[in-house]
């Protein structure tokens, strides 16, 4: 399932919806085209062995696609050391939507509910939140269902993620990934599951402790990513932290690395802190999180915190109407 192109084989032998798009890895520009023109313009070219927005590229016409082809096949390469792409129809407005699931040594699989995660740069997560405000119950079964039986399919053990697209009241598969996310503690917030405590438990052949039969979530949570980053240009701007005040009180966590006088290094990830809010409902959520973001303060580096801050008082976003493009028209 880390194999991005054969984990799409894999969920359409599994009668999970996948986008349409190629069968696997693509050798040439002319056979991409050729798949292309049979789905369709606009296409998007990603990474077999990808992730984190590395090796994808968008091309909206057949003029595009062999300068694309060639490019994510090299960025490929360089990020993953596996150059091999293959292609999807690129839908133009979908939300972001993960099932988290977990399996263990004794044959049991679950589901543990969604994260949305349309909020994003450049394919880069910048907000989470669970439940997400476009799913029903029915279509939330259908996705968690969805994604078990994918995951019985390969016989799945450990914490995973099913990624799904979804647009116009369908879902797609888009991909899976085979470890614990940056955002799990949104869904531990809403489930009472420590997850990597979970992990740890299955890891030594113990069974899952999750509890049988119906599961619902319990309130709402949020998680803003806190880079040190420029929050207008995202720019990184790695430095000394001179000062430090974390924010609290109830219904907020804070997961960092961070110190007052730690030095945030040029070379890897920005991600510096990841402020976690949780509500009896979506308003609630969003209420704690304008308050905690209102007094986290990180002083000697620039930092995400402003783009949150402005997020929340966007009045697409508050009335939950979100999409992947949803950076493009932000106004700050």
């Amino acid at each position: 399932m880390g194999d991005k192109a054969k984990a799409r084989e894999t969920a359409r032998k599994a009668g999970v919806p996948i986008i349409p798009g190629s069968e696997g890895p693509l050798r040439t520009s002319s056979e991409a085209l050729d798949v292309a023109k049979a789905i369709g313009f606009p296409i998007i070219l990603k990474a077999a062995a990808g992730g984190g927005g590395r090796g994808m590229r968008i091309c909206w016409g057949e003029g595009d696609l062999q300068n694309a082809f060639e490019t994510a096949r090299h960025e490929a390469e360089r990020a993953f050391g596996v150059p091999d792409v293959y292609l999807e129809k690129y839908l133009e407005r979908p939300r972001h939507i993960e099932i988290q699931v977990f399996g263990d040594t004794h044959g049991r699989r679950v589901a543990l509910g969604e994260r949305e995660c349309s909020i994003q740069r450049r394919h880069q997560k910048l907000i989470e939140e669970s439940p997400s405000p476009a799913l029903d119950d029915a279509t939330r079964k259908k996705m968690s269902d969805a994604a078990v039986s994918l995951c019985d399919a390969v016989g799945y053990v450990n914490a995973g993620t099913i990624e799904f697209l979804y647009q116009d009241g369908e879902f797609f598969f888009m991909e899976m990934n085979t470890r614990i996310q940056v955002e799990h503690p949104v869904t531990e917030e809403v489930t009472g599951i420590d997850l990597v405590k979970e992990q740890i438990r299955v890891a030594a052949g113990e069974k899952l402790s999750v509890p049988t039969g119906d599961f619902r979530l319990r309130g709402h949570a949020m998680e803003f990513r806190i880079n040190a980053e420029d929050p207008v240009t995202f720019a990184p701007n790695p430095g000394r932290i001179r000062e430090l005040h974390l924010p609290g009180g109830p219904g907020v966590r804070v997961d960092t690395h961070a110190y007052r006088d730690y030095v945030v290094p040029p070379h890897y990830d920005s991600l510096i802190a990841k402020l976690i809010v949780r509500g009896k409902n979506r308003e609630e959520s969003i209420a704690r999180g304008r308050r905690a973001l209102e007094q986290f303060i990180i002083e000697g580096v620039k930092t995400s915190i402003p783009l949150h801050r402005a997020i929340l008082n966007d009045p697409s976003f508050l009335r939950g109407d979100l999409s992947t493009r949803f950076m493009e028209t932000f106004e700050r």
